[in-house]
């Protein structure tokens, strides 16, 4: 005789079988789903370690100029292209009153429509923004030309905020 739990665990086990095929698209025997699931289960392993190697290779340049309150402060931008757009990432660890205004000018001067965007202004300065192009415009810019665009409205507003 079988006892309840015993029963219950099966059913478990087989709704997590189930559970798998979907995941893996398997649809073979039992152990078939378990080695899809453990390859599949290597394969996020191996896109997370290359998320993280871009991530770590993206170009985070510290914005500089020649003026020393605009060394004091450093203001770290990256770009990441997407598949229509670019994924720009400005960062400083001060707060800094009028960027996010020059910032956004910048990628209207662009014509960067911003689709999607989330700041944070209180202590310091973090703006994650997701611009797409204007399908009026038609020019493909790159992620380069992206970043120095923002650098230059970086290195402007400091230099108006250092003469204020």
């Amino acid at each position: 005789m079988v006892s309840r739990e015993h029963k219950r665990s099966a059913a478990t086990l087989h709704e997590k079988l189930q559970l798998l095929r979907s995941i893996t698209n398997s649809h073979l025997n039992k152990t078939s789903i378990i080695v899809d699931a453990s390859k599949y289960i290597e394969d996020l392993k191996e896109k997370v370690q290359r998320l993280n190697q871009d991530m770590e290779n993206n170009a985070q340049i510290t914005s500089s100029s020649d003026h020393d309150d605009f060394n004091a402060l450093p203001v770290q931008v990256s770009v990441k292209t997407l598949d229509k757009g670019f994924m720009i990432n400005v960062l400083s660890e001060k707060s800094c009153p009028g960027l996010l205004v020059a910032v956004l000018e910048a990628f209207e001067d662009m014509g960067l429509n911003v689709l999607e965007a989330r700041v944070s202004c209180a202590d310091s300065f973090h703006l994650q923004a997701v611009g797409g192009e204007n399908v009026e415009g038609e020019s493909s810019m790159d992620a380069e030309a992206v970043k120095q665009a923002v650098m230059m409205s970086i290195k402007n507003w400091s230099e108006t905020t250092e003469n204020d």
